[in-house]
C-alpha cells in the first residue's frame, strides 16, 4: 500500500537578473526572501493504492465518473458525493454547483444561490487548494475540508438538508451508494454516515491541488516566468502582501481585520457591512476580521472579497494596498503584480471533473 504524501519543499530560487549563458547564478535578496515566504507542490496527494489497483466498471448512473486507476476507492464516492444534487433537500445543487471544478472551483457570482434559489450573503471561495489552508469558510470556524463538507448540506440557505439523519436514510435507500460506501468503510457496522460522506467529499477535494507555473520557477525551472512577472513577485513582497499571502497556498493561513486604515465598505462599496469573525465570538476585536484568502487561481476567481464586492482583480489590489498597508500603487506596480499573480493560475486534472 502506498502512504499518502503531499510533498512541498522549500527551494533555492535562481537567476532573476542573471543572463541566460550564466553558469553560476547567485542569490539575490529577492529570492532569499521568496524561498522563506513561499513553498512549492512537488507531488499530488494520493491516497492507498492496492498494488494491482484495476480500473472498475461503473455500476452507477449518479454521474459521468472517471474510474482510473489514480483515483482510490475513497475518492470516488467523495467525488461521486460531490457532484450528486441528491445532497441538497430538493435536488437542485450540488457542492460543484458553488464549487464549479469546471470555473476552477467558483461559480463567479457575488454570493451563490441555494437550493431553494436564495442567496447566502457571503462569496464562494475556490475549493481547488482549500484542503491547504488553517481553516474554512470566511470566519475560520472549520477546522478542514471534512468538517466544511458537512456545514453547507445543513445550512437552510444552502443545500437545506434538516439534518444528518434524514440524509443518511436517503442514500441508504440508493443501492449504489450501499455498495460504494460497503466498499470504502467495510469494517463499520453502518457504513453510510455523515462523518463517512464528509470525510469521503474531504479526500475527494485534497486531489485539488495542481501545479503552476510559480511552482514550477520555484523548483528550479527559471525560464518559466518572465521578467515582468518576477518583477510582479519582488513587488508583491516589497509592498507587503506576502505578510498575509505567504506559504504554500499564498494565503489561506491566517485571520486578519479588512482594513486596517479605514472602513472597507467605503472603498468595496459593499451593500451590507459583514462583522466577520465577531458573528460567532461576539469579541469587538473580531469585528470585520476574515480569513485572508489563498491567492492561488485569483484571476479565475473573482469577483473578490468576502462580499464579491469588486469585479476587477486591479481594483482589489488597489483597495487591498491602501486598506491593509496604507499604500497608493502606482499602474505599473499594479500591473506587474497581476502578472505575478497569472502565475499562480493552474486547473485541475480533467479526471477531477464531470
Amino acid at each position: 500500500m502506498k502512504k499518502i504524501i503531499i510533498a512541498v519543499t522549500l527551494s533555492i530560487l535562481y537567476g532573476c537578473n542573471q543572463s541566460e549563458n550564466t553558469e553560476a547564478k547567485s542569490i539575490t535578496p529577492l529570492m532569499e526572501e521568496a524561498s522563506n515566504l513561499f513553498k512549492s507542490i512537488t507531488s499530488l496527494p494520493y491516497e492507498d493504492l492496492p498494488e494491482n489497483y484495476q480500473e472498475l466498471n461503473n455500476p452507477v448512473n449518479i454521474t459521468s465518473i472517471d474510474l482510473s486507476n489514480s483515483m482510490s476507492d475513497k475518492v470516488i464516492l467523495g467525488k461521486m458525493l460531490y457532484f450528486d444534487k441528491r445532497l441538497s433537500k430538493e435536488g437542485n445543487i450540488s457542492c460543484n454547483s458553488c464549487h464549479n471544478l469546471n470555473t476552477y472551483g467558483v461559480d463567479n457570482l457575488p454570493t451563490s444561490p441555494g437550493d431553494e434559489h436564495k442567496f447566502g450573503n457571503r462569496n464562494s471561495p475556490t475549493v481547488i487548494y482549500a484542503s491547504l489552508h488553517a481553516n474554512q469558510f470566511w470566519d475560520g470556524r472549520a477546522k478542514d475540508v471534512e468538517e466544511q463538507a458537512g456545514m453547507p448540506i445543513l445550512n437552510p440557505v444552502e443545500h437545506n438538508i434538516p439534518s444528518e439523519k434524514f440524509l443518511e436514510d436517503r442514500l441508504r435507500g440508493i443501492p449504489e451508494y450501499q455498495m460504494w460506501f460497503k466498499k470504502v468503510f467495510p469494517n463499520e457496522q453502518e457504513p453510510i454516515s455523515y462523518k463517512n460522506l464528509t470525510n469521503a467529499i474531504g479526500a475527494f477535494e485534497r486531489r485539488l491541488i495542481p501545479e503552476s507555473r510559480f511552482d514550477k520557477w520555484l523548483n528550479g525551472d527559471d525560464k518559466v516566468l518572465t521578467e515582468k512577472e518576477k518583477a510582479g513577485l519582488a513587488s508583491f513582497i516589497n509592498n507587503g502582501c506576502v505578510a498575509c499571502h505567504s506559504g504554500v497556498a499564498v494565503g489561506g493561513q491566517m485571520m486578519q481585520k479588512f482594513g486596517l486604515y479605514g472602513n472597507y465598505w467605503e472603498h468595496t462599496k459593499s451593500k451590507n457591512i459583514d462583522n466577520g469573525l465577531y458573528e460567532i465570538t461576539k469579541n469587538e476585536a473580531d469585528k470585520y476580521v476574515f480569513k485572508a484568502p489563498s491567492l492561488r487561481n485569483i484571476e479565475k476567481t473573482g469577483p473578490y472579497f468576502h462580499d464579491g464586492s469588486v469585479k476587477s482583480l486591479a481594483e482589489a489590489i488597489k483597495i487591498m494596498s491602501k486598506l491593509q498597508n496604507n499604500k497608493e500603487l502606482s499602474n505599473q506596480e499594479v500591473d506587474e503584480m497581476i502578472a505575478f499573480l497569472k502565475t499562480l493560475t493552474a486547473d485541475v486534472d480533467m479526471k477531477y471533473k464531470q
